[in-house]
């Protein structure tokens, strides 16, 4: 069974430093359905599709089961979401032995930056580079799900 163990944070003000050599890649998503036991999610990342089923997220750790699609489809799909899309740009590099994900986000949810480390299992150590700031793991705001329903533009 796929499992996904994450940490979110909020990246302090001078996390851009930390990735100005990278490019990122751009990803569009939203989600086929609201129900808080699982969510059926589309993305588009790069000029390729997914689909993405997730459980209940039990902690910080959740059941994933990600799936490969052809874009086409995942653009068809999208057209099917519910409220914006979430629209962000992914910078993913290694800070000593964790590798961090940091969203920069756009659209509805322009403002908003989240830093994610994903984990082998909830009591993995994990060593907080200087420009993280607050965490916000076992926030419901933060969650992709979330900000498609509540966008971050208007909180």
């Amino acid at each position: 069974m796929a499992q996904e163990t994450e940490r979110k944070f909020l990246p302090l003000y001078h996390w851009k430093e930390r990735v100005k050599d990278i490019i990122g890649e751009e990803i569009r998503q939203g989600y086929l359905n609201e129900d808080p036991h699982r969510t059926i999610r589309v993305r588009i990342k790069g000029n390729k599709g997914f689909l993405t089923i997730k459980g209940k997220t039990e902690g910080i750790s959740r059941q994933e089961f990600e799936y490969p699609i052809p874009q086409q489809d995942a653009e068809g799909l999208l057209l099917l979401c519910k409220g914006p899309l979430i629209e962000k740009r992914r910078f993913t590099f290694m800070e000593g032995p964790q590798q961090w994900e940091v969203d920069e986000f756009f659209g509805d949810n322009a403002g908003l930056v989240i830093a994610e480390a994903e984990l082998e299992h909830d009591l993995q150590a994990l060593e907080l580079p200087e420009w993280i700031g607050e965490e916000v793991s076992h926030d419901p705001r933060y969650y992709n799900s979330q900000l498609s329903q509540k966008p971050f533009g208007s909180w």
